[in-house]
């Protein structure tokens, strides 16, 4: 079906300058028409100038439409425990982590929370993800499963984790070699997912397993190779823990480099705890942090070095880590990681925050040719936002695009500031998957 969509365009041709306000990277097209075309984008132009009369035509006029926005970082049966309260990282997951990933063990319950998992994905304007499930094969298979009736590009694995975790989360290295290996035939490549090695975090994995999760990353190597996923230098009791485990390493990112982890398709979340060294290997190796701000002032983690990871440089993409992080909207996570900058005595731009969410994601997954922009060629994920809801919010954007008399000009970087600071999934009026209009 072809379709045209009029809003105000927002997507980004390449990175801005870290902390800059200027326009430089940035694509604003105001009141222009969307051409989607087979799932594509086939084109755009002005709202004056509509396309003819064998295309659908939707006026959304006044609002914005941006890409999809790409979460680098969440778990899924997490959902059970968000906002629960109370201590650091390694007595929740304890108390609340490990007990609801018990239940993924359970088929059932593993279809009915992918499916509910990625429906709250797209209904807070997150189109794309990288996902832990849980030990249990059946929980990768039900998020591919999804994904693929959704349409989603989606970036999963089973958990490797053999001990330092309840007994019906452990797996073997010989089991988990022909999961993984039975899960990449069948899912890897296929359609819009991709296979994630899904290492829970050094702690919970053998130096046997590590072994064997290096090889299949080695294995399955190339362009269109596999992923692979896991936690760095959250907490400093964790780093102490890891520390411990590998007195041989110089540090926890080494832990995962000794055992060949490290690579351009490798996403490790948090990285907070990390020094000059550990920012150049991931320099060197292609590796990127998925920042999630929320989760780590939630768990009291603490404050992402942004500046640094720019002075490297290294990768840097924007995830929600729900259940520590406590929303799904990568909107509400923007704001957050501007706090957690502002505490560090930076200030980080809504370019900034907005790119490692869209195109800064995609091109750190190697997807940009698909997704994170409003390019032609791109698959259509799309996500329709309204600039204000509410009093406060729609006074706040009235000031901002000038509309209030008497009020100091303000410029586009403001009114986007304000919206992404004041809005969240509520702002949200609909989603596309590849074109395809999600009815949730």
């Amino acid at each position: 079906m072809k379709f045209a969509l009029r809003a105000d365009l927002l997507d980004f041709t390449h990175a801005p300058a870290w902390g800059s306000t200027a326009t430089d990277g940035l694509r604003f097209r105001p009141d222009h028409w969307l051409l989607v075309d087979g799932g594509r984008i086939v084109g755009a132009q002005p709202g004056h100038q509509p396309p003819g009369t064998d295309w659908q035509l939707h006026d959304h006029r006044g609002r914005l439409l941006l890409p999809g926005f790409i979460d680098t970082h969440v778990h899924c049966p997490q959902l059970d425990v968000i906002a629960s309260y109370g201590t650091g990282l390694l007595d929740w997951l304890n108390t609340y982590t490990f007990p609801a990933e018990l239940r993924y063990a359970s088929a059932d319950v593993a279809h009915e929370g992918a499916a509910r998992f990625l429906d709250a994905l797209l209904a807070h304007g997150t189109t794309t993800a990288v996902v832990f499930p849980t030990v249990h094969k059946v929980s990768a298979e039900a998020l591919f499963e999804a994904a693929a009736a959704r349409g989603m590009a989606i970036v999963t694995g089973k958990v490797l984790m053999d001990r330092h975790a309840p007994p019906g989360l452990l797996d073997d290295v010989t089991g988990a070699q022909a999961d993984c290996e039975d899960l990449i035939q069948r899912h890897h490549g296929r359609g819009r997912n991709r296979y994630a090695v899904t290492v829970r975090f050094a702690a919970t994995s053998s130096r046997e397993q590590l072994a064997m999760a290096g090889a299949l990353c080695r294995r399955h190597a190339g362009p269109d190779g596999v992923y692979m996923q896991t936690h760095v230098a959250e907490n400093t009791d964790e780093v102490r823990w890891i520390g411990q485990l590998f007195p041989e390493a110089r540090s926890y990112l080494d832990v995962y480099h000794a055992h060949g982890l490290l690579h351009e398709r490798a996403v490790l979340a948090h990285g907070i705890w990390l020094d000059a060294a550990d920012r150049a290997l991931l320099r060197d190796t292609g590796a990127q942090i998925a920042h999630s701000p929320s989760s780590n002032l939630f768990l009291g983690s603490g404050l992402f070095d942004w500046q640094a990871a720019i002075d490297t440089p290294h990768r840097v993409s924007l995830a929600s880590d729900v259940g520590g992080g406590t929303s799904l909207s990568l909107l509400r996570t923007m704001a957050e990681a501007y706090k957690v900058q502002a505490l560090r005595g930076a200030r980080l731009s809504a370019w900034t925050a907005l790119h490692s969410a869209t195109l800064g994601a995609a091109e750190s997954l190697g997807l940009a040719h698909e997704i994170g922009h409003l390019g032609t060629g791109a698959v259509a994920d799309l996500v329709l936002w309204d600039w204000a809801c509410g009093p406060v919010a729609v006074q706040r954007d009235a000031i901002a695009r000038g509309a209030v008399p008497g009020a100091a000009a303000q410029d586009l970087h403001a009114r986007v500031f304000a919206w992404m600071t004041l809005a969240d999934e509520r702002n949200r009026v609909a989603t596309w998957v590849a074109g395809r209009l999600h009815s949730g």
